[in-house]
């Protein structure tokens, strides 16, 4: 039989959610919030109580673990949820479909490249690397080689991805960088669009700035939402384009059960 739930649990599980939507807050700078995804993991009637609060705010709980916290995501119409269109809003002049399918892909595109073999999603240790270079670099050889394949074809998209391949031929159209005044790349254009969905993880406390300007690092948060994302539809789309590079030799995409992804 579980314990009652008393108003002080209660309270603690709000202020385990609230530490949730703080994107950089982790359990390893805060001994209150490492003890409450404590409880969260050992106390089932305490995760009851979490998961309650956090649907009555339009969350649900992903995960929580003493290296990435309690990871949060936005139920469709939740207040809390980031819409592509709006995403795309705060970085273009004009919101035009294009735009909102260029922003998708670009993290689309990122999360791929991050966690490229199956093993880095399970993989609690590894840490990923993605850059703007990288991004950018791997969408337009994608571009080069379904332009070759569709070459002297009918142009309408093919039917099993329609959206995505559409995605790809608008990102071919776009120039690579145009420097603003200040020597940036041109929000509009495809480095400035990957610039722009990288600084977001970042802020996000998804990526970590490493290095040179422009690379960064996974976190363990990430890590869960990629998980997330590798479940829907949209990233099975990504890879069943098939010419996504991957970020190292031995690397390779996972593709979904019973398809064959050609080489590249």
């Amino acid at each position: 039989m579980s314990r009652e739930v008393s108003a002080q649990d209660v309270e603690s599980a709000a202020r385990l959610v609230a530490h949730g939507m703080r994107p950089k807050a982790l359990p390893s700078r805060d001994a209150g919030y490492a003890e409450l995804v404590r409880r969260y993991r050992d106390d089932d009637a305490f995760a009851d109580a979490v998961q309650r609060v956090a649907a009555g705010l339009g969350l649900v709980v992903l995960a929580a673990g003493p290296q990435s916290g309690i990871v949060l995501a936005a139920v469709e119409e939740s207040v809390f949820e980031i819409r592509m269109d709006e995403y795309a809003r705060r970085t273009v002049l004009q919101n035009r479909q294009a735009d909102k399918m260029l922003h998708g892909l670009a993290h689309l595109a990122a999360a791929a490249l991050a966690f490229p073999r199956p093993d880095d999603l399970g993989d609690d240790s590894y840490v990923g690397r993605v850059s703007v270079d990288q991004v950018d670099g791997a969408v337009r050889e994608a571009c080069r080689v379904l332009e070759e394949r569709t070459s002297g074809e009918e142009t309408d998209p093919e039917s099993d991805a329609p959206q995505l391949e559409a995605a790809w031929r608008a990102w071919l159209r776009r120039p690579e960088t145009t420097a603003t005044k200040d020597g940036r790349a041109g929000e509009a254009t495809t480095r400035g669009i990957v610039g722009k969905a990288l600084r977001f993880l970042a802020d996000q406390g998804f990526l970590v700035a490493v290095g040179t300007e422009g690379a960064y690092r996974t976190t363990p948060r990430y890590q869960v939402q990629v998980r997330e994302l590798a479940a829907q539809r949209a990233f099975d789309e990504l890879l069943e384009l098939g010419v996504l590079p991957v970020a190292s030799a031995t690397g390779s995409l996972r593709a979904p059960a019973g398809l064959e992804v050609p080489d590249v």
